[in-house]
This record gives structure tokens, C-alpha cells and sequence, in this order.
């Protein structure tokens, strides 16, 4: 039986999941395979703190030489995160002539395009199917089961820490601020929070999607993102008086042409299957013009699901180095010359339904003067919820709108936050009613 040689770089989390995978289910690998996939170094620059899982003392290394340019490694699995050494580390793996697997999203969405283009020119493999929605096999779905499909949008809740932490303000009412301690005493958000909670890492994972279902580039700096720092247990108690959930979603739409991307917490219907996405857990919603719309589900994180999705890809690579059908897949979903320059859509062009809330005096004439603000910039409310109770001395006024222009939201809001009778600066999330 052919044995293919694996390298490792990164031994946390992922990595000790990895090789638990590789030690449990070696046998079905073997017999699904038709080859022995042996790992034969771990790099890492600690190698003494006990894993959990039982290793070779000789295949640790602090030098990641070792695997990169090892004659006999012919899979490098990346596994450190981070732009840099991870770079450095996977083109050395490349100009080597080893294939490589990865879970760092932030690598791709920054570097992706420098590291396929090194990947082609050498005829080597670069897979990243745990970079997106952890177990979910997204990327091959878009690559190959799904790739006759022309995708016009695709949606995600795609970062674990954020869903479950607006699922407990939902179900439980708390703030913000609590259940985000809640979260990461239970090792559910790092202690900083920052690339989870500002929507960062869902960026990073949508740049990814939006270039595979669009077949274009799209800079990471390009899309519009927004965290949940600023959702209030308010703003979500609210909601479901309207029939509505709020969550983080990652946004893609191709627009005849010009692309929405954008990530910001997002009002749903509640009878809607992303609404139902609770916890820890991601989901991508695509819509194909032959498939029509399709949802795939399950755990985005956590150190089973993320080694089982790199495990995958490992044995991909496996498969074309048998058959010696390296590049069989375009990396990025479409074969480079295919790969086009589309436009973002600005922020300010973007036509969506809004939430608002404003805190304001209990006075008559209040109701009329913004009413008369949004006329102004042709918006116009579908629906209204105006407490009699005051929340912190003022009384919210809650609306819906129709479909409005967003340079025109924030130019109404701003001219109503300048009133007299308006006490905090107002609130609005935006609907997506038609995930297609």
C-alpha cells in the first residue's frame, strides 16, 4: 500500500485534533483511500506541554524547516493562524513542491491571491476547507457538487462566538456585556474578543465565499463590516415583537455585475431557516439559478469539526496525488483566465428595510417632527411600536421602513439625532426580508 507522507505545522487545538483523527480512524482512511496517510513531523515552538494524545517524542520539532523542506513530505497542513509566519511558511512549503492544507482564513483573504498563483505555477494543491464554517463542507460544494450553478447571493452566519452570544441575549434577555463574559469563561470567545465580536473574522470567511460563488477578487478592506458590540438587549426584545431575530451575517449579492459584501448584525424573519441557527453553530445559505436556494449546517468551530474538515482535504490531495491530477480543481472555484475585476457596491447604494429606534421626550409633536425627517429622504414606515413605559427618562419610538437608500437612512438620522427632543443617538439595523 502507497504511503503518503504528511507534514505539520501547528500543534494547538486544530493540530491535536488532527492527530486524534489520524490515530482513530487510520484504518478507515486507509480503507476509503487506498493509501497510508503518515504523519511524519510536528512543528511547533512548543513541544513539551502534554496534548492529550499520545505522540512520538521524534516526530516534534521546533523547526519548521523540518517539514517544509523534508524531501519525503509531499501534504504540509497549516495550522499556526495568522498572516505572518504562516505566509512565509506556506509559499516555502510551495516553492518545495508540497501541497498544502490551511484553516487560516485570515492567510486567504489577505494573501489568498499571491498564495494560488505560486500554488499553479509550481502544480501544487492549496486546500482550505476548514477556513470557512469549521466541519461545513461549504467550499466543495461551491467547487465541485454545486459549480454548474450560477450563484446570485450567498449568506452565513459564520463565527460561532458572535451567534451564540446574541442567542443567549435572545433567549435570555441578558446584555451585551454579560453574556460576553458569560461566553468566554466557557472558552466560547477569546479573552480578546476583538476579531470575533467586530466581525473581522466573518469578513475574512466572506471574502472567501464571495470569491468562489462570484468567480472575482475581492479585497478584505472592501467589505463593509460591523460587530455587535452596539446590539442591545432592547434592540432584541423588539424584534421579536416584530416577528424578527437579529444576527452577525455575512452578506454577498451579485448585483448584475456590481457586488454587495458586507457583514453587520441583520434582522430576519423568524420563521426564516438562518433564524433557527442557535448556539455555536454556522450556516451558509447559497441561491443558484438551477438549484434555487439550499442551506448547509452544522458546527463552525471546535477541534473535531475543524480536524475532520482538514482531514478531508488532506485525503483529496491524497486521491489527486494517486491519480497524479494535481490542479484538477481550480483552488479558487474558476480556472484563472475566467477570474473578473467586479465592482463593490458603496455602502451608500445599498437598498434595504431598516429598524429604528430613537429615545425621545414624552411631549406631543415629537412623533410628527421625525416622521416629517424620513419624508424628507424618502423613507417611509411600514410599521411602529411606541412604549408608553420610559426606558432610561426617555421613551423609545421603534419603526419600520420600506426599502430605503442607505446614504439617505443616515442622513435622515442624523439631521433627527440633532433635535432638541431626541436624548441618545438613534439606532438601526437593517432587514434582509428576501434571502432568496
Amino acid at each position: 500500500m502507497k504511503e503518503i507522507k504528511v507534514g505539520l505545522l501547528g500543534f494547538g487545538t486544530i493540530g491535536t485534533g488532527v492527530v486524534k483523527v489520524l490515530r482513530k480512524n487510520g484504518r478507515l482512511i486507509e480503507d476509503r483511500l487506498g493509501a497510508r496517510l503518515t504523519l511524519a513531523r510536528i512543528a511547533d515552538l512548543d513541544i513539551t506541554t502534554d496534548r492529550g494524545v499520545q505522540v512520538d517524542a521524534g516526530l516534534l520539532t521546533t523547526d519548521a524547516d523540518a517539514v517544509l523542506t523534508a524531501p519525503d513530505i509531499e501534504v504540509v497542513i497549516e495550522l499556526i493562524g495568522g498572516y505572518e509566519p504562516a505566509r512565509t511558511f506556506v509559499l516555502k512549503a510551495i516553492a518545495n513542491g508540497k501541497h498544502v492544507v490551511t484553516a487560516n482564513k485570515a492567510l486567504l483573504a489577505l494573501h489568498g491571491e499571491e498564495i494560488l498563483a505560486a500554488a499553479q505555477q509550481k502544480g501544487v494543491d492549496v486546500y482550505y476547507e476548514a477556513a470557512v464554517g469549521g466541519g461545513i463542507p461549504i467550499i466543495s460544494s461551491i467547487k465541485e457538487n454545486l459549480c454548474a450553478n450560477r450563484f446570485s447571493s450567498v449568506f452565513g452566519i459564520l463565527n460561532g462566538t458572535c451567534n451564540y452570544i446574541l442567542t443567549r441575549m435572545t433567549n435570555d434577555g441578558d446584555d451585551y456585556a454579560a453574556v460576553l463574559k458569560d461566553a468566554q469563561a466557557l472558552g466560547y470567545a477569546e479573552a480578546d474578543p476583538t476579531f470575533d465580536v467586530e466581525g473581522v473574522d466573518t469578513a475574512h470567511k466572506l471574502a472567501i465565499l464571495i470569491s468562489l460563488c462570484f468567480g472575482t477578487r475581492v479585497r478584505f478592506k472592501d467589505i463593509h463590516t460591523e460587530g455587535i458590540r452596539n446590539v442591545s438587549a432592547l434592540d432584541i426584545q423588539f424584534a421579536r415583537q416584530f416577528g424578527y431575530r437579529i444576527k452577525l451575517l455575512a452578506i454577498g449579492k451579485n448585483d448584475n455585475g456590481q457586488i454587495e459584501a458586507r457583514v453587520h448584525p441583520t434582522m430576519i424573519p423568524d420563521n426564516y431557516p438562518l433564524a433557527d441557527v442557535h448556539g455555536a453553530f454556522n450556516a451558509v445559505r447559497l441561491v443558484g439559478d438551477f438549484l434555487g436556494p439550499a442551506m448547509l449546517y452544522g458546527k463552525g468551530a471546535g477541534m473535531e469539526a475543524t480536524a475532520s474538515a482538514v482531514m478531508g482535504d488532506v485525503m483529496s490531495i491524497a486521491r489527486n496525488i494517486l491519480c497524479g491530477a494535481a490542479g484538477r480543481t481550480p483552488a479558487m472555484g474558476y480556472i484563472h483566465e475566467a477570474v473578473k475585476d467586479l465592482t463593490i457596491k458603496p455602502m451608500d447604494e445599498i437598498v434595504s428595510q431598516y429598524y429604528l429606534r430613537f429615545a425621545a421626550d414624552d411631549r406631543p409633536g415629537v412623533l410628527s417632527q421625525i416622521s416629517g425627517i424620513l419624508g424628507k429622504f424618502d423613507i417611509s414606515i411600514t410599521s411602529m411600536i411606541q412604549p408608553e413605559r420610559q426606558i432610561g427618562g426617555a421613551v423609545p419610538i421603534v419603526m419600520m421602513t420600506h426599502d430605503a437608500k442607505e446614504a439617505n437612512v443616515r442622513k435622515a438620522l442624523a439631521e433627527i439625532d440633532a433635535l432638541a427632543v431626541i436624548k441618545e443617538q438613534s439606532r438601526f439595523i437593517r432587514i434582509e426580508n428576501d434571502l432568496g
